[in-house]
């Protein structure tokens, strides 16, 4: 390490979390694993790909909250925000940004979120995990889509999430 670059400390792992599902737990987790501290920034995402989020901010990252209440942890901040993540990143005090990665097309997407950010704070890291296999295919749009036809989603996404699917496109199988 060079003299006038610090170990990062603090990192955001951030996203619009409509809902939250295993596969972002699982982000979380390993950012938690190799970090010290870590922030989870709900975005407002306002307009995501032409259509509002099915829950509002406060309700995204109240499920957050009680799904790592669930897993047991308790030492992961979870804050909503609105306007940029580089901006965000630097009113916390963060030095880097954890995303996860499951296929090319992630890659693409986040590669040019990375280089942005990086134009605008040079000194915010980007760190990409690949997704654990066992949810490379778990998609916050696909868990809505699946709950809006009544189907059960519970082996997507945690306990709490489930429950409010159901309660917000109505009752299916609750396997």
């Amino acid at each position: 390490m060079r003299d006038n670059e610090t170990k990062v400390e603090h990192v955001v792992v951030p996203g619009t979390f409509d809902p939250v599902t295993l596969g972002h737990l699982d982000v979380i987790l390993r950012a938690r694993r190799l970090f010290p501290r870590v922030t989870v920034a709900v975005a407002a995402s306002a307009n995501k790909r032409g259509y509002g989020p099915v829950f509002s901010l406060d309700e995204r990252a109240e499920m957050i909250r009680e799904a790592l209440a669930g897993e047991g942890i308790d030492d992961v901040a979870v804050k909503p925000f609105c306007g940029l993540l580089v901006d965000f990143c630097r009113e916390e005090g963060a030095g880097g940004v954890v995303k996860g990665l499951r296929a090319m097309t992630d890659f693409e997407y986040e590669l040019q979120q990375a280089d942005l950010n990086c134009h605008l704070s040079p000194d915010l890291e980007s760190v990409f995990v690949m997704s654990s296999p066992e949810y490379g295919y778990v998609s916050s749009s696909i868990v809505r889509e699946i709950a809006s036809m009544g189907s059960s989603v519970a082996m997507l996404v945690p306990p709490n999430v489930n429950e409010r699917l159901r309660e917000r496109f109505g009752s299916g199988p609750q396997g």
